[in-house]
């Protein structure tokens, strides 16, 4: 399998996107998303619950850099604050089901964690899909089947979503490590292959 990367990030126009079919970069929140055809993009999507939106905002107006910001970002949902609905099985296997349904669809799946109250996804869109789309795919359809298993309603994910596109081939391997050696940091497991709703357990990245 063939997966592509951009060495210089220049060679893309980062221009506004004008529609939903049009490519460049969006921003339906506080965070900014780029979306590049066939670009592979390093996601991180979460609970609802998982992380107060009061919190994200201090977090986007005192952290120095863009790295500062996602740290505390990743250390808190590492922390499994909230009701940490994807520790349940049921969930975690459903989410997991989802994430390979659209596996050659709508995108290149390559690596994937499913943490307490976060996902984690490296993928690359297959061509003329957009990301924003996928996520929606994605997200719409486990939100309702969830809510049904818990019996619950409302809300189940954080309307946005943390991306970014992959610069080099180095970021790329080092984005594969963190994902599936999240567990293992979050104090889940001893080693990532025993995580059972992730690439690392029983060979599964298509790598």
């Amino acid at each position: 399998m063939s997966v592509k990367h951009e060495e210089n990030v220049t060679n893309y126009n980062f221009k506004p996107k004008t529609n939903r079919d049009s490519y460049g970069w969006h921003d339906r929140g506080y965070l900014p998303h780029f979306d590049g055809p066939t670009q592979s993009q390093f996601i991180t999507f979460r609970l609802y619950d998982s992380l107060p939106q009061s919190l994200l905002e201090k977090w986007t107006n005192e952290a120095a850099s863009d790295a500062e910001f996602r740290k505390r970002i990743e250390a808190y949902l590492d922390a499994g604050y909230g009701e940490c609905w994807l520790g349940q099985e049921s969930i975690a296997s459903l989410v997991q089901k989802a994430l390979l349904f659209y596996h050659d669809k709508k995108y290149i799946l390559i690596a994937w964690v499913i943490m307490l109250n976060h996902v984690h996804l490296l993928l690359q869109p297959k061509e003329g899909e957009h990301l924003p789309d996928i996520m929606h795919s994605i997200k719409s359809f486990t939100a309702q089947k969830a809510n049904k298993l818990l019996g619950r309603t409302g809300r189940f994910w954080q309307r946005e979503s943390f991306d970014r596109y992959i610069r080099n081939e180095k970021h790329f391997l080092a984005v594969i490590r963190y994902i599936e050696e999240n567990p293992v940091k979050a104090g889940l497991c001893a080693i990532a292959s025993e995580w059972r709703f992730s690439s690392a357990w029983g060979g599964r990245r298509v790598l």
